[in-house]
């Protein structure tokens, strides 16, 4: 049986207008992402990478083409089906972390499914074993003050982690972090991604994208080059030694 793309993009194109400016931002760009595969969308300012995580993260509508996710066709959802998505297909995690500042790890975790109405003990269920899969559990009670710039990018994660997503999309994960906690969130995404979970990630830093399986370069609106790789070990130590449970789960 041939497996079926979890992400399948076809001859997208969006075009913004400014007053009588049309601007370009992308020109037809296709791509099949699988379960499973860690893909980094590499790109200059302006070459309408942002544009295409946006459209993948259903955020946006392309102008034409197609744009499928677990095999429906995001064009044809309405509002609500589309939050639907965001809310169980989807994880996000972004540069600037976006984490309640007065408010604890926990909580901050817990947020999405208190949107989707999940009890209270159930949702603190929930968030704490996302927090312990990023090795945070002893951290729970802490605010994003309290926290150093790689446990709130964890907290983060835990997050995007907690509605068990298919997908994780991260728009420059590691853009406001140091070399080693840029490392050492880069080893997390990977073993994430050997438990089962999509990752797409965007980054303009050629050693993070060496981390993933497969490089998608954009310019101009075009997709340029689109290669797999064997990605390189963001660090050696086994995964137990981080701190981070990796749990194997099979996601339909």
């Amino acid at each position: 049986m041939i497996e079926e793309p979890l992400i399948r993009v076809a001859n997208v194109k969006k075009v913004y207008k400014t007053g009588d400016v049309e601007v370009h931002a992308l020109r037809g760009v296709s791509l099949d992402v699988y379960p499973g595969e860690f893909v980094a969308i590499m790109g200059s300012s302006g070459s309408g990478k942002s544009t295409l995580m946006n459209l993948l993260g259903c955020l946006d509508r392309p102008s034409s083409g197609s744009y499928r996710l677990a095999g429906r066709e995001v064009a044809k959802m309405n509002r609500n089906e589309l939050a639907e998505v965001r809310s169980e297909v989807l994880g996000f995690v972004f540069q600037s972390f976006n984490l309640l500042a007065r408010t604890s790890a926990l909580e901050n975790v817990e947020l999405p499914l208190v949107y989707r109405g999940v009890g209270g003990r159930e949702r603190h269920r929930r968030a704490a074993h996302a927090l312990e899969r990023v090795g945070l559990g002893a951290r729970l009670d802490h605010t994003p003050a309290q926290l150093s710039g790689g446990q709130q990018q964890r907290v983060a994660i835990a997050r995007a982690l907690v509605g068990e997503p298919k997908v994780i999309l991260a728009d420059e994960p590691t853009g406001n972090l140091d070399s080693q906690t840029s490392v050492d969130v880069m080893a997390l995404f990977q073993e994430l991604g050997q438990a089962g979970i999509t990752i797409v990630l965007v980054t303009h830093e050629p050693d993070i994208a060496e981390c993933a399986s497969r490089v998608i370069v954009v310019k101009d609106g075009n997709v340029v080059t689109d290669r797999k790789q064997v990605p390189r070990p963001a660090r050696t130590e086994s995964p137990s030694s981080s701190g981070v449970s990796v749990e194997k789960r099979e996601y339909p």
